[in-house]
C-alpha cells in the first residue's frame, strides 16, 4: 500500500539525491561501481502536498569521470520493465563509449519494481487471461466483468497509486529525478514503452533535454482499430521474414519446410483442439499459445534457431490432455494494464465491433491471424475501472534540441509505421533512422544503429533523416540473450519477461 506522508513544501527545494553504494542482485561486480537511492514524489501531481511514494534509482558512475558529460537516464519499456535492473545490466548492455562519458541512471517508474509495485491477485489474473479471447456477446460481457474485477482488486491491494499510473505522471517524476541529480538538462535513452515517456517529456520540458534517443517507438495517436491493424501487420511481416530466413538457411530446423504453410497447419490443428506443446507433462496448445510464441521470438532473431526447432517439435508431438491453469491466490506484481489503460482509450461499443475487427485482422494476416500484443492491449482495457487520464493525441513538441528516433523495419512490438508517424509528428525536431532488419530494440540488433546512437548521445551529431542500417541475420545458434551487435548482451528479454509487455 502507499505510505501516506506529507510531501515537501512547494517552496522548499527538493534537494540533491542521496546516493549510497549498492550491489546488483547477482552480487558484487569488480568492474562496475553502482549507487542506489530513492526520491519522494507525489502520488497525485495535482495534489503535491498529499501522499507520496518512494521511487527507486540506481546509478552506474562514468568510467572516465574527467570527461563525464552528465547523466543518461534510461528506461526499458514494458510498461512494467525495471529501470533499476536495466542500470544494473548496463556494463554488459551498453557500449564502453557510453559508460565512459555518462553516469547511467535507471529508475523504476511508479508502481513498478521497487517503486511501490502495483499488485493484483493471481486468481483474477488467471480469470482475465482465460477470458481474453471472447467468441460471443456473453463472453465479451464476461471479459468486461473480469477486467473490471482485476482492476478493482489491483486498487484494493495497492492503494490510490493505481489511479495515477499514467505516463504523464511518470514524466513529472522523471523531471523530479533530473532536479535531484542537479542537472539543468538530461540525456535520455528510452526503448519501447520508454519512448512514450521520452516523447511526453519532450512536450512538457523541451528546454531540459540535452539529447534524447527514442528507440522502437510507441505511437500515442492511435485508436483501437489502427493500433490492432498495425500490430497485426507487423506480426505477419516479421514471421514472413523468419520464414524467408529459414528457407535460405540450411541449418534452420525446418529449412526443408514452408514455414508459412507449417504455421498455418499448426494453427488449424490448434483450432481443432489436437495440437500439443511438448513438455513434462505435454499440454494442449491453443491458437493463443502459437501467436504468443511468434511474438516472443520476433523480438530477438538470435532465438530463431531455437524457435524453428520448437515449431518442428510441436508439429511432431503426440496428443495430450488439456492444460490445467494453476491458481496461486497470492498478490502478484502486475502494472501493465494500470499504465496502458490510463494512456489509451480503447473502449469498444460491443462484441460485434470486436468480432468485425478480428475478421478484418485475419484478412490482413492470413498466416498469423492477429498480433497477440495488439489484441491483448485493446481487449484487456475493456471496462478497466480507472479513468483514461492521458488519452491518445498527436505530439506537439517545440524547442527541443535534435532528437534521434529509430525503429526497425520489422518490429513485432512497436511497428515501423509507429516510428515513422512519431518522426513525422516531431518534424524538424527529430532525425529518423531505420534499421532494415527484424527485432525490437535497435541498439542490440544492429551495430550500425548502435554506433549512430552512441555517436549522437556523446557528440550530439545525429544521422541524417532517412538513414538506413542494413539487416543483421543470425548465422549460427546462439544464446537467446546474446546480441547480434558484438559483445553486448541484450537485456530486454530478461527485463520484460515473457508475459504481456513491450
Amino acid at each position: 500500500m502507499v505510505v501516506l506522508q506529507a510531501a515537501p513544501s512547494a517552496q522548499t527545494s527538493p534537494g540533491r539525491i542521496a546516493w549510497t553504494p549498492c550491489e546488483p542482485p547477482s552480487g558484487k561486480s569488480d568492474s562496475a561501481t553502482f549507487e542506489c537511492a530513492t526520491i519522494k514524489v507525489p502520488v497525485n501531481w495535482k495534489r503535491p502536498h498529499g501522499a507520496t511514494i518512494d521511487l527507486a534509482l540506481t546509478r552506474l558512475l562514468a568510467t572516465d569521470p574527467a570527461h563525464r558529460i552528465g547523466s543518461l537516464l534510461i528506461n526499458p519499456g514494458g510498461p512494467g520493465g525495471s529501470g533499476v535492473d536495466f542500470a544494473f545490466q548496463a556494463p554488459a548492455a551498453f557500449s564502453p563509449e557510453l559508460r565512459a562519458r555518462f553516469d547511467i541512471v535507471g529508475f523504476d517508474p511508479r508502481g513498478i519494481g521497487r517503486s511501490n509495485p502495483v499488485t493484483c491477485d493471481q486468481d483474477l489474473l488467471n480469470a482475465q487471461w482465460n477470458a481474453i479471447h471472447p467468441d460471443s456477446s456473453s463472453n465479451f460481457a464476461a471479459l468486461r466483468k473480469a477486467n473490471h474485477a482485476l482492476g478493482e482488486n489491483c486498487r484494493r491491494l495497492t492503494g490510490p497509486l493505481v489511479g495515477h499510473m499514467d505516463t504523464a505522471s511518470v514524466v513529472r517524476d522523471m523531471d523530479a529525478i533530473r532536479s535531484g541529480l542537479g542537472e539543468q538538462r538530461i540525456s535520455y535513452y528510452g526503448v519501447s514503452y520508454g519512448t512514450l515517456i521520452g516523447q511526453q517529456y519532450a512536450e512538457l520540458y523541451p528546454s531540459r533535454i540535452r539529447a534524447m534517443t527514442l528507440d522502437s517507438n510507441m505511437d500515442h495517436s492511435l485508436g483501437p482499430w489502427s493500433y490492432q491493424k498495425t500490430e497485426t501487420v507487423a506480426a505477419e511481416e516479421s514471421y514472413g521474414q523468419f520464414a524467408d530466413w529459414c528457407a535460405r538457411t540450411p541449418s534452420c530446423a525446418i529449412h526443408d519446410r514452408d514455414a508459412r504453410a507449417l504455421f498455418d497447419s499448426l494453427y488449424k490443428r490448434a483450432e481443432a483442439g489436437d495440437l500439443v506443446l511438448p513438455g513434462d507433462p505435454p499440454q494442449k496448445a491453443t491458437t493463443v499459445d502459437l501467436q504468443e510464441l511468434v511474438v516472443r521470438n520476433m523480438y530477438t532473431p538470435s532465438s530463431w534457431f531455437d524457435f524453428a526447432q520448437r515449431l518442428k517439435d510441436i508439429d511432431a508431438a503426440a496428443p495430450a490432455a488439456a492444460r490445467a491453469v494453476g491458481k496461486h491466490g497470492d498478490p502478484t506484481p502486475f502494472a501493465y494494464y494500470s499504465v496502458l489503460c490510463q494512456d489509451f482509450d480503447f473502449n469498444l461499443p460491443s462484441y460485434a465491433t470486436l468480432a468485425r475487427h478480428e475478421r478484418a485482422l485475419a484478412r490482413l494476416a492470413p498466416v498469423t491471424r492477429l498480433s497477440s500484443i495488439g489484441w491483448n492491449d485493446v481487449v484487456g482495457c475493456q471496462n478497466w475501472p480507472t479513468k483514461v487520464t492521458n488519452p491518445q493525441r498527436g505530439l506537439q513538441v517545440e524547442g527541443t534540441p535534435k532528437l534521434l528516433v529509430t525503429n526497425s523495419r520489422y518490429d513485432v512490438a512497436t511497428p515501423y509505421p509507429w516510428g515513422v508517424n512519431v518522426a513525422r509528428q516531431l518534424g524538424s525536431e527529430a532525425a529518423f533512422l531505420t534499421y532494415d532488419g527484424v527485432g525490437h530494440g535497435d541498439y542490440w540488433r544492429s551495430p550500425c544503429a548502435r554506433d549512430a546512437i552512441d555517436t549522437y548521445l556523446v557528440t550530439l551529431q545525429a544521422p541524417r533523416t532517412g538513414t538506413h542500417c542494413p539487416a543483421v541475420w543470425p548465422t549460427e545458434p546462439t544464446a537467446q540473450r546474446k546480441s547480434l551487435t558484438g559483445d553486448l548482451v541484450d537485456p530486454l528479454p530478461g527485463l520484460l519477461g515473457t508475459g504481456t509487455h513491450r
